[in-house]
């Protein structure tokens, strides 16, 4: 049944995209949710009226942000091919995408990090300064726990927003299922792969989607 739907498919070929594909997206999600956190934490403690509050601390952080969050993903990985050389030997293969998938996905994080830190309760803060809390203490305690389904949910949707990446770094060699949707299926004239990649894909979506959706009621104590 399924050779007469997909006759064209190698399902070997196309297991071993699946995981080229998974790898590029769980460990460019790791990196992303650690600087995105980072520039965001920087972004929320540098404004005014907070515990680092720094005019060109902020200015610079938010114009990394900005400048980074507002190029498209291709250009962006034409432009890293430097760096990307630089640091991974290589342009080819699902590690040599890692630099431009985390560079591209982790100034729109840290974006919503910040947006998350926004909505905490100013009391919540302010009490913990009063107590005479250190900024770490202020961090880990305060400021990542209370905003702690809000930063869930939104890694959730950046880790979609990487898989598509990944589909678009795979068209220029960076392997997984994108690679094989574009050259084993568009080039070569077969609908049946470009499905079956498709198909993969929309699995891994809902996959990832139901796991941060889980996450989110979880940790929500509203």
């Amino acid at each position: 049944m399924i050779e007469t739907i997909f006759p064209n498919v190698d399902w070997d070929v196309l297991w071993e995209a699946t995981k080229e594909t998974i790898y590029m997206t769980v460990a460019s999600t790791i990196f992303t949710f650690i600087l995105g956190l980072i520039l965001g934490i920087v972004l929320f403690l540098s404004s005014p009226g907070q515990l680092w509050a720094n005019r060109l601390l902020n200015f610079i952080t938010s114009a990394f942000v900005n400048v980074f969050r507002s190029i498209p993903f291709l250009i962006l990985i034409i432009l890293l091919i430097p760096f990307t050389k630089l640091i991974m030997e290589s342009m080819r293969g699902p590690q040599a995408a890692l630099p431009a998938l985390v560079i591209g996905a982790a100034p729109f994080y840290a974006r919503m990090v910040l947006i998350a830190l926004q909505e905490i309760d100013k009391g919540v803060i302010e009490a913990a300064r009063s107590m005479g809390a250190k900024t770490t203490t202020i961090i880990f305690k305060v400021l990542i726990p209370e905003s702690l389904p809000a930063l869930i949910s939104g890694i959730t949707v950046t880790a979609i927003s990487l898989l598509g990446f990944t589909a678009m770094a795979g068209v220029i060699g960076a392997g997984g299922l994108g690679n094989a949707a574009f050259l084993d299926g568009f080039q070569r004239n077969r609908g049946d792969v470009t499905m079956a990649a498709t198909i993969l894909i929309l699995i891994i979506v809902f996959i990832i989607q139901f796991v941060g959706d889980a996450a989110v009621k979880k940790m929500d104590k509203r």
